[in-house]
């Protein structure tokens, strides 16, 4: 079975025909229409899969119709539940580029050996990404290709990393 991975949650109805509005983790936030179909989960609820008919971009939100969802009541229902797809709909990106859920959970090595933990998250800060890796400590490490991290191996799960272990 494929890995799935949550690319967006549902915000809201939109309307009266059962259209919902998308809080997207994509980039852009309209490429998540890009992806069908969507497994639905809740807190409270069994995942279920919806197949994408429509969708637009709405101002700075995304708005979708949704197989089987017909009436405002429907789509709000479906209220927070997060939307996940297959990692293998995901396209193939050039060399050297990379999707942060692929750098989740590599083991960070410095060029000299020493292991700092795994990437725990990424976020975006504006001038460049940056990794929060943890291990016996916390440490925040710019996702800078050929500057900071020299070398990512996912087939092997580590990234190689030129940084201080004292920052």
């Amino acid at each position: 079975m494929a890995r799935r991975v949550v690319v967006g949650e549902i915000a809201g109805a939109y309307g009266v025909k059962g259209w919902v509005k998308i809080h997207s983790y994509t980039e852009p936030a309209e490429n998540i229409l890009d992806y069908s179909p969507w497994r639905l989960a809740g807190d409270k609820c069994e995942s279920r899969e919806y197949k994408v008919i429509a969708g637009r971009r709405h101002g700075q939100a995304v708005v979708a119709r949704l197989e089987g969802v017909e009436t405002r009541d429907q789509a709000v229902g479906l209220r927070f539940q997060k939307i996940s797809v297959s990692r293998d709909q995901f396209p193939q990106l050039e060399r050297g580029c990379y999707y942060w859920v692929d750098l989740i959970g590599l083991k960070v090595l410095t060029c000299s050996g020493v292991e700092f933990g795994t990437v725990a998250e990424m976020m975006a800060t504006g001038a460049n990404d940056v990794m929060v890796v943890r291990g016996e400590r916390e440490r925040l490490v710019p996702f800078v290709l050929d500057e900071y991290v020299k070398e990512v191996r996912l087939d092997e799960g580590i990234m190689i990393v030129d940084w201080d272990p004292d920052f």
